[in-house]
């Protein structure tokens, strides 16, 4: 422990320095003197036998331990030492504690999140859902993560020091912590409104849902009361702009405020948080090996620090590599010995808003089935960073917690949601899964106890076996209503349980799946998990590739995530046909677009002007209907404004600007500058499969797990000063995987850093 108390002292010397720090530099010291140690021995109450925890040149943590309880302590423990600072925060935001730091600011929030958090019993029915030791598992992790707490309380990461937050203790119900929005709430209610403008048969004659089904309004609901302020009640998480990457940002001490680079960057980053999730799996019959092949790359948002985090787990019975989020314990997507998995968003409604009628003598009350029947009320008391604490009372109706009353028509409006059933806590079902040895057991443990978030699990098997299901708790509705508009909440609408009727498939004959967030319902099913609208090319163009090819590869996976080609493209350019641009220019940028290949890649100027130009097409209501003088003037009109906003927009010559320049990564610190990490350019985007969005991209080679390759970005750590902080995100913007390796002697050619964690104090 010596380097670490030198550490600490220098930090000390540092933070004295204050004001007369006069370079960018003191930041970086200050960063370098707070990191986690990665090499040498260190001791670790609550162990009962070594660890060893072998990093790789890239930063991903292979964790070998002699049993579950020692593994899943140092999972915890080793999470802690890369991401504590995002983990504190994610925690903060989970359980509404973030006016103890943040201020009045962030009252709102804090009420909203204990408002939907999970208030259901925490025994078995919870903790064994996700896995039969869950409880025994979780206690472990969060062992480590507090024995790791402990241990650096003189030397946290920077941003607590900049802060002066001190991370809290963490129990078995922290990585449990629920969503902290409203969901599909406001969609709801915003439809609501729509209905009651337009009338339910003129807004059945302009829509069309996939799958498509007539939209009925429930019998008694009310549509004049909803009020865009009802549909702002449910609209959100509140203050969304005081984040930045998902994370909130505190105040620093004074000490730092006046060193350069403090402030905060005035790039807040691209918000990359689009539909573009992708899985694939083939079986041996169209691979090059004859083995199975399977990819994935789910999406979210891309943040500094990521999302997700990598990981190899090895213990006796625990055998298993992949992706994780730092929360929480074990490997959510990624392969065993005997099989890999995949997911991507289903869409699944898991969610209704219930309109209440309030007793006007007692608005505690509310009727169903004609009795009025009270609600719980909890008295709750948020602690506020220099202000008194705040009471807050919290409604809850037999349909889930209030998030508005309206004491003008007597109603109040609540929202009931899969996330108050036992077992709904996002992902940590996977930690079955790491167990799991064949496709068709994965299929049955993932309708037991996958619950949320809704996903399409896609699974490849050392025998060759490939399976698919549209995963989620969904509920079963009575009283013939889809969940697409909120329903009086008399009792004539309810849900009767959760459905088991899920679409699946096992070994079909075309010999492979692939979803992208399309419409996944197979012909006839009924009534539809979800409703959606507009086209799905990213499943077309993986179907189409799949499809075409055979022999495939790890390296023809990698193409393939990676793809940027946009078919929507080719009836747009057909509106440059048969026109000469009226200026020189105008002419060499109709030609430039008319004969691009459709291809978003970085180097292509066509690909910016074409993106810019189908942007003012639509401000400009073009259409290909249009007598054709008509659209050709405004199609020349659009392209007019595409090249001088292209120029203004980046102060140079339109010809001078490529997609790179456009569709970029940006990873600015929470809130200082002196930490941003540099822009990525890209290729791909929304709609193509290359859509932005992903931080984590795997394929597993089945014929040599140790051939597989995953990426990362912008890093594994989240600390600043951390060769893993950034190390990632050139390559992940460059398309370059790194292995994931898998064999001890795979793991051992790679590894960068060794850490021996052993018991003791």
């Amino acid at each position: 422990m010596q380097g670490v108390l030198l550490a600490a002292a220098s930090v000390v010397c540092l933070g004295r320095a204050g004001a007369g720090q006069s370079t960018t530099a003191s930041f970086k010291q200050l960063a370098k003197a707070s990191l986690s140690q990665i090499d040498g021995t260190l001791r670790a109450p609550g162990l009962k036998d070594e660890v060893e925890v072998l990093r790789d040149r890239w930063g991903v943590p292979h964790i070998y331990a002699k049993n579950m309880d020692d593994l899943f302590f140092a999972q915890g423990y080793v999470q802690a030492q890369d991401r504590l600072w995002q983990m504190e925060m994610w925690r903060r935001i989970g359980d509404g504690t973030l006016a103890e730091v943040m201020g009045p600011s962030a009252v709102e929030r804090d009420r909203q999140a204990r408002l939907l958090m999970y208030r259901g019993a925490f025994d078995d029915a919870e903790y064994g859902s996700y896995h039969p030791e869950g409880k025994r598992i979780l206690e472990a992790f969060v062992r480590g993560v507090n024995a790791y707490i402990a241990q650096s309380a003189n030397n946290l990461p920077v941003e607590f020091k900049l802060t002066g937050i001190k991370p809290q203790r963490w129990t078995s119900r922290t990585p449990l912590l629920r969503r902290t929005t409203f969901g599909a709430a406001a969609a709801e209610l915003r439809l609501a409104r729509q209905v009651a403008e337009l009338g339910i048969d003129e807004w059945n004659r302009r829509n069309r849902p996939t799958p498509y089904r007539v939209l009925t309004v429930p019998n008694g609901l009310k549509l004049e009361a909803i009020t865009p302020t009802v549909v702002a009640a449910a609209g959100g998480e509140p203050d969304r702009l005081a984040q930045r990457g998902g994370l909130p940002r505190p105040a620093m001490l004074p000490q730092y405020q006046s060193w350069p680079s403090s402030q905060t960057s005035e790039n807040d980053g691209a918000f990359e948080d689009s539909p573009g999730s992708n899985n694939w799996v083939i079986n041996g019959s169209k691979s090059a090996s004859g083995k199975v092949l399977l990819a994935g790359d789910p999406h979210r948002q891309v943040t500094n620090p990521s999302l997700r985090y990598l990981v190899h787990l090895n213990a006796p019975g625990w055998s298993v590599t992949g992706a994780t989020e730092p929360m929480l314990p074990g490997v959510l997507f990624g392969h065993n010995d005997h099989i890999g998995w995949a997911l991507t968003i289903v869409g699944t409604d898991q969610g209704d808003v219930f309109v209440n009628e309030v007793n006007p003598a007692n608005r505690n009350q509310i009727r169903w089935k004609g009795a009025w029947e009270n609600l719980r009320v909890v008295r709750d008391t948020i602690r506020v960073k220099d202000a008194v604490p705040r009471i807050v009372e919290l409604k809850f109706s037999r349909h889930g917690p209030v998030f508005y009353e309206d004491t003008v028509n007597h109603l109040n409006y609540a929202y009931r949601a899969v996330d108050n059933e036992p077992g709904s806590a996002g992902y940590l079902a996977g930690l079955m899964l790491d167990q799991v040895g064949n496709c068709r057991d994965f299929l049955t443990e993932v309708l037991r106890r996958f619950k949320a978030p809704t996903e399409n699990m896609v699974c490849g098997d050392d025998g060759g076996n490939i399976s698919w299901m549209a995963a989620a708790l969904s509920p079963k509705r009575s009283g013939g209503w889809d969940g697409r508009l909120p329903v009086p909440g008399t009792g004539a609408y309810e849900w009767a349980g959760f459905r088991d009727d899920l679409p699946r498939e096992y070994n079909p004959a075309r010999g492979f799946i692939n979803t992208a967030n399309h419409d996944i319902h197979p012909p006839g099913f009924d009534p539809p998990l979800f409703f959606k609208t507009g086209d799905f090319p990213r499943y077309e163009r993986i179907y189409q590739l799949l499809s075409a090819g055979n022999n495939f590869t790890v390296e023809d996976f990698e193409r393939m995530q990676h793809d940027t080609y946009w078919a929507a493209a080719a009836p747009r350019q057909e509106l440059l046909a048969g026109w000469t641009g009226a200026t020189p220019q105008l002419e060499t940028a109709r030609a430039l677009v008319a004969g691009w290949d459709r291809f978003y890649e970085k180097p292509s100027v066509a690909a910016s002007v074409y993106d810019v130009w189908n942007r003012r097409l639509v401000a400009n209501r073009v259409t290909a209907t249009m007598p054709k003088a008509t659209r050709d003037s405004l199609a020349q009109q659009s392209l007019r404004e595409a090249l001088d906003s292209l120029s203004t927009t980046y102060h140079t010559s339109w010809m001078l600007v490529n997609w790179g320049k456009i569709n970029r990564s940006e990873f600015p610190h929470q809130f200082v500058q002196a930490y941003d990490i540099p822009t990525v350019e890209r290729r791909g985007g929304a709609g193509t499969v290359a859509a932005f969005g992903a931080t984590i991209r795997q394929i597993t080679d089945f014929s040599n797990y140790d051939n597989s390759v995953q990426m990362n970005t912008p890093g594994q750590s989240g600390q600043p000063g951390s060769p893993y902080y950034d190390n990632l995100a050139r390559s992940s913007g460059d398309a370059q995987y790194f292995p994931q390796t898998w064999t001890r002697p795979a793991v051992e050619s790679v590894a960068a850093h060794r850490l021996k964690l052993v018991p003791g104090m």
